[in-house]
């Protein structure tokens, strides 16, 4: 099976990840999308980060009604930081029946030669990278048979607005997919 691997904070998840998920899933190979909730980015802040149960709960009330989706805390029991390479190495060890594509945005694509062993995650497995306002995707040749970029719809939201938001008392419910909402307010998170 080809499963694209789709990691993040989801601090909060939000419709924009479920659209992309949902055109990739239907338009391109990959038959699943695994959203692997990271405990802890490398590359960013942990500040405003809720905890790591919190945003798996939501993510699992966001994509309970998809087939194609499904939701992982894989990198819990991962050493942290997680790293992607290793994160792809593991699965692909514990899953050698399935492909794995890397699902990242335009804006990673242009800083990925600041991830750890971006070269080794580019040679061992293929990447799908989805465009992103203000960040152009420009692949090279030699990168062409490893690496596509997607011309999936471009939703820009973002789980910055959303906290900032959520913290100024806006009820942005449309943004988010049921029953996330309602989990933020019930647990009062982001205030």
């Amino acid at each position: 099976m080809n499963i694209g691997i789709f990691s993040g904070s989801f601090n909060p998840i939000h419709m924009g990840h479920v659209i992309l998920a949902n055109y990739i899933v239907e338009f391109t190979e990959i038959d699943e999308i695994w959203f692997l909730v990271s405990p802890q980015n490398p590359l960013k802040s942990a500040e405003g980060l809720s905890d790591q149960q919190s945003r798996l709960e939501m993510t699992k009330l966001a994509l309970q009604k998809y087939a194609k989706f499904k939701v992982s805390d894989f990198e819990f029991s991962m050493p942290k930081p997680s790293y992607t390479i290793d994160t792809l190495r593991t699965l692909r060890e514990k899953y050698p029946e399935d492909t794995f594509f890397l699902i990242i945005g335009a804006d990673n694509w242009n800083v990925f030669e600041s991830w750890r062993e971006y070269d080794k995650i580019w040679e061992e497995f293929k990447l799908k990278v989805y465009p992103r306002l203000g960040s152009r995707i420009t692949i090279p040749n030699k990168l062409k048979h490893k690496v596509e970029a997607l011309d999936s719809p471009i939703v820009e939201m973002s789980s910055t607005f959303i906290r900032e938001s959520i913290a100024e008392g806006k009820n942005i419910s449309a943004f988010l997919p049921e029953g996330v909402y309602e989990y933020i307010i019930e647990k009062g998170l982001y205030k």
